[in-house]
This record gives structure tokens, C-alpha cells and sequence, in this order.
């Protein structure tokens, strides 16, 4: 096959970013920790949403959504990730990458909808209080989930088509650790700009609006909170959207990075550390954060492991 006189890419070769790669091994090992403590803390928060009767209401609901999205995005990257930081030139097949990308963009749209969802159930527990159950109930929060799991779906879809339209004639090495579109428009051999336009289409229209919907949301919540006379149920009310906020603020920093930025300008250098962070650090943190500023997880934790440990056979048997 060949194109304007080039040779057709059939794979890509991923070859990280060396200021990573100094230390293979250590990177290795790293990543496997964060890959095996991000599935086994997500896991764990579905488990106890689950198992905790307590826990069945919107929140946790969302919660558990939002930790199956994580165990999806760092799976989608991290195995990639292992395998270039032990063989570096690690290939892939454009069907691969495009899979890749697919679901990359498909968990990130995903979350950045679950995100403004929960940010929707906050500002109905604390400013509409009266109405959160009717305006809150079980047949309306999975059709909230379900609009953000098929937005991000049709996202990952759409972006992931289009890139794989594109020629792609030389040269075929990306340096990154997995695929992702702004360091491949670099390298293919046409005019890109409606790639860039509809990248950037795609996250003005589902990564903008939610974050429209959290900051209205928020600034609705920080207005009633400030009507609290006491300060220590001003701090109780803010407690329970800690967590959120965190979690908000950690993932929509390092996707704004990534992302808002013209791919024209991308850069493959240092400062493109956001896609790394989003992708494996992000998943390692959600649970910790919700786990250690909230009392309700901490404490329903500590209940069905308390009972895992009564129940299990002989454990006390002298």
C-alpha cells in the first residue's frame, strides 16, 4: 500500500518518554503496584456499595459507577504502560491503538458526565432537601448514569473513527506509553485540522458543560452553606462534598492540560506529565479520597471486614 509516494503504517511503535524510562524496573514495579492497588481499592469501594444496605442511596450509587470507570481507564493504559517500560518499541497494530483511543476517551467522557452528575445530587441534598428523594429516586438515577455511560460511548466512538481515517505514511514511532490522538495527529501525512476541530468540538460539548454543571452546582452549595449560622454544620454540610470536589478538581486539572490545548501545540516533552496522571494516578487516588474523608465508607468498611473475619472458619480456633 502506499500513499503520495510513502509507505502505509501498519503499526505503531510505542517508545514512552525517556526521562521515565531511566530506570526501567523501578518503573515497573511502580506501575504494577499502582495497577494492582487501583483495581483492588475501586473493587473494594463496588464491594462495600454493594454489601452495605446503607450505602444504597444516590452518592454511593454514583461512587460505585465512578470506581468501575477507573478500573476501566487504568486497565485501558497500564498493561500497555508495563509492557514499554520492559521492552521499549513496544508495537501495536492500528486496530489496537484505535481500541485504545476508543476506550480512552470513551471512560474520560464517561467520568467527566458521572462527575456532574454527582455534583447534581450534591446541590439536591443541600439546597433542595425537600425534593432530593422525588427529584433523586432510583429510576432517575439510572437513567443519569445511563446518559453518561452512552455520551461517553458515542464519544470514544465518534473520535476514535475519525482518527483511524487518517493516512498514516511515516514515521510510526509515538513517544508515549499508550495511543492516544494528540500525538498521533503528528504523525499522519494529511491536513489534520478537522481531527483538531472535532477533538476539540468533543471537549467544549462533553467535558466543558459538566464542568458548567459542577461549578454552577458548587456555587449553589458554598451559597447555602454560607446562610448556616453554626459553623460546625457549616464544616458537616461541606463534608460530604469533599470528596467530590477533590476528586473534581484532581481530574478536570490534568484533562484541561492534556486536552484544551490545541494539539498544534502538543508537546511530547515534560510538561505533557497530565495524560500519565489522569490515567494512573487518578484511579489509586478516587478510592483513598473517598475512603479517607468519608466517614460513612470508612465506617462501612470497617463493618463488612469486621464481619468477613467473624465469619471465617477456624480463624479463632485456638
Amino acid at each position: 500500500m502506499s500513499y503520495d509516494n510513502g509507505t502505509m503504517v501498519m503499526e505503531f511503535i510505542l517508545l514512552g518518554q525517556w526521562y521515565l524510562l531511566c530506570y526501567p524496573k523501578l518503573l515497573f514495579t511502580l506501575l504494577l503496584v499502582i495497577y494492582i492497588l487501583s483495581l483492588m481499592g475501586n473493587s473494594l469501594i463496588i464491594y462495600i456499595v454493594l454489601m452495605d444496605s446503607r450505602l444504597h442511596i444516590p452518592m454511593y450509587y454514583f461512587l460505585s459507577n465512578l470506581s468501575l470507570l477507573e478500573i476501566l481507564f487504568c486497565s485501558t493504559t497500564v498493561p500497555t504502560m508495563l509492557a514499554v517500560s520492559l521492552v521499549q518499541g513496544k508495537r501495536v497494530s492500528i486496530p489496537g491503538c484505535m481500541t485504545q483511543v476508543f476506550f480512552l476517551h470513551f471512560v474520560g467522557c464517561t467520568e467527566c458526565c458521572l462527575l456532574a452528575m454527582m455534583s447534581y445530587d450534591r446541590f439536591m441534598a443541600v439546597c433542595r432537601p425537600l425534593h432530593y428523594h422525588m427529584a433523586m429516586k432510583k429510576s432517575i438515577c439510572l437513567q443519569m448514569a445511563a446518559v453518561s455511560w452512552v455520551s461517553g460511548f458515542l464519544d470514544g466512538l465518534m473520535l476514535a473513527t475519525l482518527t483511524s481515517k487518517l493516512p498514516f505514511c511515516g514515521p510510526n514511532e509515538v513517544a508515549n506509553f499508550f495511543c492516544d490522538i494528540p500525538p498521533l495527529l503528528k504523525l499522519a501525512c494529511v491536513d489534520t485540522r478537522t481531527n483538531e476541530a472535532m477533538l476539540s468540538l468533543a471537549g467544549s460539548i462533553l467535558g466543558l458543560i459538566p464542568f458548567i454543571i459542577i461549578l454552577l452546582s458548587y456555587y449553589h452549595i458554598i451559597s447555602a452553606i454560607q446562610k448556616i449560622s453554626s459553623s460546625q454544620d457549616r464544616w458537616k454540610v461541606f463534608s460530604t462534598c469533599a470528596s467530590h470536589l477533590t476528586v473534581v478538581c484532581l481530574f478536570y486539572g490534568t484533562v484541561i492540560l492534556t486536552y484544551v490545548v490545541p494539539s498544534s501545540s502538543y508537546s511530547i516533552n515534560p510538561d505533557r506529565l497530565g495524560s500519565l496522571v489522569y490515567t494512573v494516578l487518578t484511579p489509586i487516588l478516587n478510592p483513598l479520597i473517598y475512603s479517607l474523608r468519608n466517614q460513612e465508607v470508612k465506617e462501612a468498611i470497617k463493618k463488612t471486614l469486621w464481619r468477613k473475619i467473624r465469619t471465617a472458619p477456624g480463624l479463632f480456633m485456638s
